[in-house]
């Protein structure tokens, strides 16, 4: 039964509504490290809003398919990586180890069902490219990544590369501008230092958002 794009993402922003307080939870909680933590209002708001644009993003570029829970779950992993990141400079295996899995298996799914396997091989070449490279970059220039960022850019590369090398190409170029620009911003308006470590995951985020919904709706 064909469903259209505006029901649809009607459904992802009343899911990402409700899904706001619960993931805001669970990135002071992370962020903390005290289960006992709790957003603050405006937190709640910031995090249904992000929650409820991306999910839509998500089902406009995916449609109704297996590869669009991918993008789906991939969008509320980056709401929260990126909160905790911002608080405290990490990226948490506990939310990280399951967005490899759900994206991995979603997409495997995808295959099953529509025959895209050519594409989900160039997302696993794509994504173990992207884990070995920056953790080669990590060993070279321990400063430079985290562990947490070295993972991520494996999920990242993993999603992007299903989509196609294009889309993984600019994701990875506009995270890395991205990243750049905030290190600027924050030396030259003195907030931080050039020695400082700033948060890399949100820029990266960033960038993987900004290419797909460049890139336009993802061909099934």
């Amino acid at each position: 039964m064909e469903v259209s794009h505006a029901v649809l993402a009607g459904v992802a922003v009343v899911a990402g509504t409700v899904l706001g307080p619960v993931l805001a939870r669970g990135t002071v909680r992370l962020a903390a490290r005290d289960d006992g933590a709790t957003p603050t209002p405006a937190r709640v708001a910031l995090t249904a809003a992000l929650t409820a644009g991306l999910l839509a993003a998500a089902v406009l570029l995916g449609g109704l398919r297996p590869a669009t829970l991918a993008l789906a779950w991939a969008a509320g992993t980056a709401v929260v990586l990126a909160g905790v990141d911002l608080a405290a400079h990490r990226l948490p295996d506990r939310v990280l180890l399951p967005a490899a899995v759900v994206c991995g298996v979603a997409l495997l799914a995808d295959a099953a069902v529509l025959g895209t396997w050519p594409a989900l091989l160039r997302a696993l070449v794509a994504g173990a490219a992207a884990l070995l490279l920056s953790g080669a970059a990590r060993l070279a220039a321990p400063a430079a990544l985290g562990f947490g960022d070295v993972k991520l850019l494996g999920v990242l590369g993993l999603v992007l590369g299903w989509a196609g090398w294009g889309l993984l190409l600019a994701g990875l170029f506009l995270g890395l501008v991205a990243g750049a620009l905030v290190s600027l911003a924050l030396v030259v308006t003195g907030r931080a230092g050039w020695r400082s470590t700033v948060p890399f995951g949100p820029p990266l985020l960033a960038g993987a958002a900004l290419a797909l919904a460049l890139g336009g709706p993802l061909p099934v």
